[in-house]
């Protein structure tokens, strides 16, 4: 139903009614007749424009002109109606367009939010464990030994059991201790100062390439192996520890993974094999020291006795004890030294220890006091490590320095000046005391009493971390932030 105007009889573009005659009028014919007038067309009764009432329609249809009776009239209407309806579909089709173009931006938000979101989710669950395993912690105290003679313990439900109270020395624990050493000096005298028939001869161990290269050991994505260890008993048996998180006992001799270790939640700076048992620690700026089965692939110990990261750990003699130390760590006093690394003698009643600020101590376990102090690096201590025979101490630390210390006359009797900048990360003496293995900026071993350097390596594409003696020197491992572990002999 359409309107139409009582005085021009078309459908009114504006129209209006009128209260008098109750008639639609186009408004601009009205407004015009009321102004010569002043009354309502239809009835003559008085009408004024403000009396008028605006009639509200939507898209009214006017009727053709009388022009639209021809054909070419038809046709150019029809024409007419043609260009409309395109232009229309035109705009149609960007509007189309425009909103695609927004929808596609939207699912690409879409889309990223949810990948935070699920980031998110993954680190507040890793929080809530981390959390969840947190312990009020006892006063801290003198790096101490942590006893490790029941590795396979385990809480209830096969979850790893947890140590945090410090025990201490007990009587019994120092006459432990003290029978191991008797035997171990025992032993020692009656190997006397003979080297093993099977030790490789210097002029053979200068002939040592590198015969094998593993890279897969650990994750790629965060590269590197921060600490490598021997199995004592078959040094086919290789221990790394890396970047990654994880800890990997690999067989030198089948070339293969024999398990992975997964638990700590930051880098395993420290591994250690258990020389009898198929078991291995490590230690985390997690603060925990994890103790593992081999065999069975998992975690069966948390020792948590430290506010901060483990910097060094070291098995005693007996295999029952861990000697672990921490950048907080107290030194039998009430003075806190900054801890970089911590060794037991060959003979387990004293250990060493060095410092950020450059000392080296060594500790009586009995006495439990600081019985010998060794000045003279200039820069943090990186590195210790025991001769087999108890008499000597190798030092490394970061001012590209390497030391010789006589535990017998207390006395530093050599200084090996390495290169400019070359930073020393690993220390070892093989079994028999003959050969000292450095890593860091490279590889290198010196032949001990001479102290002459007969082998070089440089294979490594990054800083090494560990290096290590097969036995009798028959070959020799190193491991670096290059993320692979390396083999060397003949």
């Amino acid at each position: 139903m359409s309107l139409v105007c009582a005085i021009s009889n078309e459908v009114p573009e504006h129209p209006c009614v009128s209260p008098v005659s109750n008639q639609v009028f186009e408004r601009r014919l009205i407004e015009k007749y009321i102004a010569e007038n002043g009354t309502d067309p239809m009835n003559g009764q008085p009408l004024s424009e403000e009396q008028l009432v605006d009639i509200k329609v939507s898209h009214p249809i006017r009727p053709k002109a009388p022009s639209a009776t021809s054909i070419p009239a038809i046709l150019k209407s029809l024409q007419d109606e043609w260009d409309a309806v395109m232009l229309h579909s035109f705009t149609l089709r960007q509007q189309l367009q425009t909103t695609r173009q927004e929808l596609s931006h939207a699912l690409y938000q879409h889309d990223a939010a949810c990948r935070v979101i699920a980031r998110l989710t993954k680190e507040v669950t890793a929080a809530r464990e981390a959390l969840a395993t947190l312990k009020p912690q006892a006063g801290l105290v003198a790096p101490q030994a942590v006893p490790a003679s029941q590795p396979a313990a385990a809480g209830a439900g096969g979850e790893p059991m947890e140590i945090s109270e410090q025990v201490g020395m007990t009587p019994e624990i120092i006459q432990k201790l003290q029978d191991k050493a008797t035997i171990l000096t025992t032993e020692r005298k009656k190997r006397g100062k003979t080297v093993p028939e099977e030790l490789v001869r210097a002029e053979d161990l200068s002939k040592y390439r590198q015969v094998a290269s593993h890279a897969g050991l650990h994750s790629a994505s965060v590269p590197g192996i921060l600490a490598l260890d021997l199995c004592p008993s078959d040094t086919n048996k290789v221990l790394t520890g890396g970047a990654d998180k994880n800890v990997v006992v690999f067989d030198k001799n089948e070339e293969q993974i024999v398990a992975t270790l997964k638990g700590h939640t930051k880098k395993v700076t420290s591994v250690i094999y258990h020389p009898s048992q198929s078991v291995v620690f490590s230690a985390s700026p997690d603060t925990t020291i994890r103790v593992w089965s081999v065999t069975g692939g998992n975690c069966v110990q948390v020792v948590r006795a430290h506010e901060a990261g483990v910097t060094g750990l070291s098995l005693h003699a007996t295999g029952d004890y861990l000697l672990k130390s921490s950048p907080n760590d107290s030194i039998l006093t009430n003075v806190f030294d900054t801890l970089t690394c911590a060794q037991f003698h060959p003979d387990g009643l004293i250990f060493g220890t060095g410092t950020a600020d450059s000392q080296i101590k060594i500790w009586d376990l009995k006495e439990r006091t600081n019985v010998a102090n060794f000045p003279g690096h200039s820069g943090p201590v990186t590195s210790i490590a025991f001769s087999e025979n108890g008499y000597y101490l190798a030092t490394g630390a970061q001012d590209s320095s390497l030391k010789l210390w006589d535990l017998r006359k207390l006395k530093n009797f050599k200084t090996i000046t390495l290169d400019n900048n070359y930073e020393v990360k690993s220390l070892v003496f093989d079994q028999s005391g003959t050969y000292l293995a450095v890593g860091g900026s490279d590889i290198r071993v010196y032949i001990c009493k001479q102290w002459s350097e007969v082998l070089n390596f440089t294979d490594h594409t990054g800083l090494v971390t560990g290096v290590a003696f097969g036995e009798n020197a028959q070959f020799l491992t190193s491991a670096g932030m290059d993320r692979s572990l390396k083999f060397y002999s003949l």
